[in-house]
């Protein structure tokens, strides 16, 4: 089932992101975005969605952009002046393939873009719920989303005085959760979910952010090239601030168990096999 919706998402993708003039930049846009991947973030906005009544369909356009969205970070976070990655998804990252120039272009073009395939899709969703996806969508996508996350994670790079929780716990949240509350928020909106539910959504999308962001520091020492596609290791040779830096393998291990255990309660709640299958996907990954 999850399959399918991997299915439904990569030719729905293919049809929002047609090659325009000018192609080159159109190409590298459509590059990072249909580059093969678990497409997490829009599987969870329609998992969500259906879970809590909704039709798939009406969000199809979110979920997509929302994946645009996370493709533009890829984008920018490989690049030299971020973090330096050569590999996306066991292939060459974007500004290795077109260039920095029409990389930076490319992902600032897609922000925009997603924002739109929005706005001209969803032709069945309310304007309340229509203008309160867009403005969620803003919000994850700049100053108070992964760009903050972003920044903050810059400036503590390779200054281990400046590492601390609260710099940890913020990073975390923003470079990496907010995509994630995202999509499950946007999922719970459009199936017109209650209260009760879209706090559900909010805690679920908070534990799930974190976990797999702890599962990504983890995989960062654990796991191999040919397994993740793409550089590993990086992190201590840089001096990322992650949890396994700040709290070690084992703790971070614990803290990851725990926080998929409660993700596992609103999973039970709500009877989700394909959320059952994401969050066991994590735990055997990790090993744990």
């Amino acid at each position: 089932m999850m399959n399918d919706l991997i299915k439904l998402i990569d030719e729905n993708l293919d049809k929002f992101l047609p090659i325009e003039y000018p192609e080159e930049l159109f190409k590298s846009m459509r590059y990072t975005v249909l580059l093969e991947g678990k497409r997490l973030r829009p599987v969870l906005c329609l998992e969500i969605c259906r879970c809590l009544g909704g039709k798939i369909e009406d969000a199809l356009p979110t979920a997509c952009a929302i994946e645009m969205l996370h493709a533009q970070t890829l984008i920018h976070d490989d690049l030299p002046c971020m973090d330096n990655d050569d590999f996306r998804r066991g292939k060459p990252s974007n500004h290795k393939v077109f260039g920095e120039a029409t990389a930076v272009l490319a992902g600032d073009a897609l922000i925009s873009y997603a924002a739109q395939v929005i706005l001209r899709n969803s032709k069945n969703l309310p304007a309340d719920v229509l203008l309160q996806l867009l403005d969620d969508f803003c919000t994850a996508a700049g100053a108070r989303g992964v760009i903050a996350g972003q920044v903050v994670d810059i400036e503590a790079e390779g200054h281990p005085e400046k590492h601390c929780a609260e710099k940890l716990d913020f990073i975390h949240e923003h470079k990496t959760g907010d995509l994630f509350k995202l999509a499950i928020v946007s999922g719970a909106r459009i199936a017109g979910g209650s209260c009760e539910q879209i706090e559900d959504a909010k805690k679920f999308a908070r534990d799930f952010g974190l976990a797999f962001q702890i599962a990504d520091d983890i995989l960062d020492v654990v796991s191999d090239f040919e397994t993740m596609g793409k550089t590993l290791g990086k992190d201590a040779q840089s001096g990322k601030l992650t949890y396994v830096t700040m709290y070690g393998l084992d703790n971070a291990k614990c803290k990851l168990s725990c926080l998929l255990d409660s993700c596992d309660v609103i999973i039970n709640k709500y009877n989700s096999e394909i959320l059952r299958e994401i969050v066991k996907g994590i735990r055997k990954r990790v090993g744990i």
